[in-house]
């Protein structure tokens, strides 16, 4: 059973506190939170602020996106008590394994994330420090777009690494999974399975989180 973690970037955010505490209490396992800097992506969301303000309110992880430049700059701001997973991007490091570094050094753990068209051996070199591997499988930058299929060779690639280096990092995926599909990247080998609009637009959210992750 796959584990899930839904992205605020698609709740209400008039009643942000509301849809973060109902969706807690539906059995997910993570919260994930896009950050965006209207440079890396072509989009703005929200800083460490508007994450922290959850602090009191989410009884899960956060699982932190930073689609940003210049990650380094900014991750210590991303460190709460809740914060596992900081995940940045192959494409927006000068210096990957440096971030993964000051990831750990910060108190969370490292997650590397790559866009769709970026080739899953590009992260061959770090695999024995990362602790999480983002697949996108939309383009990063806006939710609700549809699911794109090159992200499946690439989950099952990395799942076919992690047996054969005899490692233990996680793999998840983010963008146009839902109940319909999320079976196709849970037979490919996927850990965590990110959902924005699937779950906060569901009509039965419980269903739709029940949905994805059995």
């Amino acid at each position: 059973m796959a584990k899930i973690a839904p992205s605020i970037l698609a709740a209400d955010f008039a009643r942000l506190g509301e849809d973060v505490k109902d969706v807690c209490s539906r059995g997910i396992d993570y919260l994930h939170i896009d950050v965006m800097d209207g440079h890396f992506v072509p989009n703005i969301s929200f800083g460490a602020s508007v994450m922290k303000s959850l602090n009191s309110i989410a009884t899960v992880p956060y699982d932190v996106h930073l689609m940003i430049y210049n990650p380094d700059k900014y991750l210590e701001d991303f460190i709460t008590d809740n914060t596992e997973y900081i995940t940045v991007h192959y494409e927006a490091c000068d210096d990957l394994a440096a971030t993964i570094k000051h990831i750990k050094e910060a108190g969370a753990k490292a997650g590397v994330s790559i866009k769709p068209g970026t080739d899953p051996s590009v992260l061959d070199a770090y695999l024995q420090d990362i602790d999480m591997i983002l697949v996108m499988s939309v383009e990063p930058g806006f939710g609700g777009q549809k699911f794109m299929d090159n992200s499946v060779p690439k989950i099952a690639y990395y799942k076919a690494k992690r047996e054969e280096l005899g490692l233990d990092y996680m793999i998840e995926v983010d963008g146009g999974v839902g109940s319909s599909n999320a079976h196709i990247v849970k037979e490919a080998g996927v850990d965590i399975i990110v959902a924005g609009s699937a779950v906060f637009k569901a009509a039965d959210r419980t269903k739709e989180i029940e949905a994805i992750v059995q």
